[in-house]
């Protein structure tokens, strides 16, 4: 429930923005079509919006009462983007099933257990098809065609170039730049892991999604941010594939990743690489250990 909890106040959020341009809303399946949800979402979010007076709702007649308010709308927290929560799922499917070549994915029961509709899932399936690693076939199915040696090389190749080229990137933001700030947040975070690490070792993969995608937005180069998502993916989620050593494994990256961030701040170009090289070594050994 929590899953489409977080769908329906996404959904309801930019319902709002859509009462902010009319004066009556659509039918159910348009107003689905439109927000990227299922029939029993829409009733919810309407069902919302007549109980806190915003329209009135009498079976096909939806009449807009009043503008939407601040106070209308759900925390940005608590609303995760439609296409994160499909990204979420995908992989924990893929995961339960122990991420085998082969392995059936289905549209229509993944949107089912989302609680969205089927028109996102297959955009997210279609995109992330892209590089390989599924396949659509008739009737709604997708096969997951394995995460092999040679995707992952191919991966860590692509990974690593663009990589150098936004540290070198950061280095150069200037001084007022917000992501400095960030930088030192999740310094900060990483050393109040390291500090009690034996428990805490598995919040790294989520600390080590969100450092590398901040390193990679000072490209400004839209194409290596794009293709970080499926870095992300693979990378996040591979962490979970192979337990082993999981805790000294982690260990290892936070200290690395502290060492990058110390060369970043120093904005010493030839320092800056070194530490970003010998990191992507250490993560390009993991995942081919975890995929063997």
């Amino acid at each position: 429930m929590a899953k489409q909890n977080t769908v329906f106040k996404d959904a309801f959020n930019r319902c709002l923005g859509l009462i902010e341009q009319t004066d009556r809303l659509p039918s159910e399946p348009e107003l689905g079509s439109q927000l990227g949800v299922s029939r029993t979402t829409v009733r919810a979010i309407l069902a919302r919006l007549q109980e806190i007076g915003l329209i009135e709702w009498s079976k096909r007649r939806k009449v807009v009462l009043r503008t939407p308010a601040p106070s209308d709308r759900f925390p940005t927290e608590e609303t995760d983007s439609l296409s994160d929560i499909i990204e979420r799922s995908f992989m924990r499917r893929i995961l339960a099933g122990g991420a085998e070549p082969g392995m059936q994915i289905n549209e229509l029961e993944l949107a089912r257990e989302i609680g969205t509709g089927t028109t996102s899932v297959r955009e997210f399936l279609i995109r992330f098809s892209r590089f390989g690693l599924i396949e659509k076939r008739p009737n709604s199915h997708w096969v997951l065609k394995g995460f092999t040696p040679e995707f992952a090389l191919e991966l860590t190749e692509v990974r690593e170039m663009f990589e150098l080229r936004s540290a070198a990137a950061f280095a150069n933001l200037p001084s007022e730049h917000p992501a400095w700030a960030e930088l030192e947040a999740i310094a900060t975070l990483h050393r109040e892991i390291l500090a009690d690490v034996e428990n805490r070792y598995r919040e790294f993969s989520e600390l080590d999604e969100k450092f590398h995608l901040l390193v990679h937005k000072a490209s400004k180069n839209r194409f290596i941010v794009d293709f970080y998502d499926i870095i992300a993916i693979v990378f996040h989620y591979h962490y979970q594939w192979n337990k082993t050593n999981a805790r000294q494994r982690n260990a290892r990256a936070l200290e690395e990743h502290l060492a990058y961030i110390e060369a970043l701040q120093s904005h010493d170009p030839a320092r800056i690489e070194a530490a970003c090289r010998r990191h992507l070594k250490s993560a390009r050994e993991t995942l081919l250990q975890s995929i063997n």
